[in-house]
């Protein structure tokens, strides 16, 4: 039996925030049974199925879900 690590998720935020910051985004693969996807979720914001992306942070958190979905298989 081969063992190995994956990353799931990664958080993207200001580099003075901590994780638990409600302006952390996190980007993670999920398997549902049905194949990997991605799941983008700020748990900071009351409006559950909406994200808000500071234009300052959207180079980072494109390149992230970017490298997250070459993650999936």
């Amino acid at each position: 039996m081969q063992v190995i690590a994956r990353v799931k998720t990664m958080a993207v935020l200001p580099d003075s925030e901590p994780l638990f910051s409600e302006r952390c985004t996190d980007v993670m693969i999920v398997d549902e049974a049905g194949g990997e996807f991605i799941e983008v979720s700020q748990h900071g914001n009351g409006d559950l199925g909406k994200i808000q992306i500071n234009p300052e942070e959207w180079p980072v958190l494109r390149e992230t879900i970017d490298r997250m979905i070459g993650e999936c298989k």
